[in-house]
């Protein structure tokens, strides 16, 4: 029979193993649990803050004019997912659906209102923002799916505060799976 050694080298043997297991268990628990403050299959963040890659590369589904204090021109393209869904009728939107929005002042075209005798034609003057829509119904569960942006001029995501406000407008419209675009080939 083999000699276990000596008392304290039996004692440091079983501490070390001691130590092991407690550090195994804690890295399991800690792997399992979910993110602090989130719910268990709750999503962490309810909007985006990166800008897709290559969305100026997209097909047109629309334009768009606010009125009112917006009073802007707006661009609204589609990622080859949008395109084929909305070409397609499909509702809801597919994950990796991606639509972008892009906004410009409304501003009267002194050039054209020359040629026409009145004041009758505007074009997109200074961009105002950029908005979109990311489909991931895992990952924006909490809000119907859809991941919600904005990115001003200098190319900043809105902050939390103004982000939270997307939601609850776009809720409104659930008939067509939270989107207010329609499609105009």
């Amino acid at each position: 029979m083999e000699n276990p050694g000596t008392w304290k080298e039996v004692a440091v043997k079983r501490i070390a193993s001691l130590v092991i297991a407690v550090v195994a268990v804690a890295g399991v628990v800690g792997s399992s649990a979910p993110a602090s403050g989130h719910a268990e299959g709750e999503s962490a963040a309810v909007f985006v803050t990166e800008i897709p890659q290559g969305y100026r590369e997209w097909q047109w589904i629309s334009s768009a004019h606010e009125a009112g204090n917006l009073n802007s021109l707006g661009a609204v393209l589609g990622n080859d997912i949008a395109i084929k869904a909305y070409r397609e009728g499909k509702l809801p939107f597919p994950d990796g659906t991606i639509i972008a929005a892009l906004h410009y002042h409304h501003v009267p075209s002194d050039e054209n209102n020359k040629v026409f005798g009145q004041a009758q034609s505007f074009v997109p003057g200074a961009p105002t923002n950029i908005q979109f829509m990311v489909k991931d119904s895992t990952k924006y569960a909490a809000t119907g799916g859809w991941g919600f942006a904005h990115f001003g001029t200098d190319g900043k995501p809105g902050d939390a505060a103004f982000m939270k406000t997307c939601f609850p407008c776009h809720e409104k419209a659930k008939a067509s799976d939270l989107v207010f675009t329609r499609y105009a080939p």
